[in-house]
């Protein structure tokens, strides 16, 4: 039941293969140092939840029910977090991820019902925190014929600095493979269409959080980075990064807010 899993938590022990870091790098277009500190979020390619396939749902994700609640709500999506960096984490260092679930809560919306679960990562090495991490999951029904979609909030102004970055379906292959996320609408053309009513493949909302991370650690290094995603950015439209200060956030090709974020420095 609902209200049975807040509370729930399980571990996750990983070796922080240095291989996955440097594919990682190798992905976003970085120089990889095998020595150097992760960049901010590359825990996001550790810690897999492996699962044979017919443990899957419908949509590629682990089944709801084991550890995720089932709302009654047949599509999930990841809708923001919320990190704070303590201390750096280093590959080839075995971590251990505890995952708690805070929060679960059900609401109406404009489109519907929506359910939300908020899930507590804590990551050490060395029997120190590294990273604490809140992850914020969205249920909802599948579209209507036809709807249209919700309006995200206006595009704020007076950038200080601005980057374009796009994903075409090879990075998109590429980085759900190194998150093992097999959510379809990432490489399912059909189904991302005909399913989730999407225009396509839909850009990873984690890797357009990624990418404002890597923009806002150029600054200094990042002790707390707050993100929410607005609407979804289709494969293979460009991204426009922007920072204003301690305000980061994406739009597309049409000027449609993305995302949007706030980033602490230490």
């Amino acid at each position: 039941m609902t209200k049975d899993a807040t509370g729930r938590s399980r571990s996750q022990t990983d070796r922080m293969d240095p291989a996955r870091a440097e594919a990682l790098a190798a992905t976003l277009g970085l120089p990889f140092d095998a020595g150097a500190p992760l960049i901010p979020f590359a825990h996001q390619v550790y810690f897999w939840e492996a699962l044979p396939e017919p443990a899957l749902g419908r949509d590629g994700h682990p089944a709801l029910g084991p550890f995720l609640p089932d709302l009654g709500l047949p599509r999930r999506m990841w809708a923001g977090g919320r990190l704070n960096f303590h201390a750096p984490l280093f590959a080839g260092t075995e971590a251990i991820k505890t995952s708690t679930i805070e929060s679960v809560t059900r609401k109406t919306g404009r489109s519907g019902p929506l359910g939300f679960v908020t899930i507590r990562h804590d990551i050490a090495q060395g029997g120190q925190t590294c990273v604490t991490e809140w992850q914020d999951i969205v249920y909802r029904e599948d579209p209507a014929p036809g709807a249209a979609a919700p309006e995200p909030p206006a595009t704020p102004e007076g950038a200080q600095e601005t980057e374009t970055r796009a994903a075409g379906p090879t990075t998109l292959f590429r980085y759900s493979a190194l998150t093992f996320n097999g959510h379809r609408i990432h490489y399912d053309p059909d189904y991302a269409r005909g399913v989730e009513g999407y225009a396509g493949l839909v850009t990873h909302g984690p890797l357009l959080a990624q990418w404002l991370m890597l923009m806002a650690a150029r600054r200094g290094v990042l002790a707390r980075f707050d993100f929410r995603a607005t609407a979804p950015l289709i494969c293979p439209d460009p991204a426009m990064l922007s920072r204003r200060d301690d305000l980061l956030w994406a739009t597309g090709p049409d000027g449609r807010l993305r995302m949007t974020a706030r980033a602490g420095w230490a």
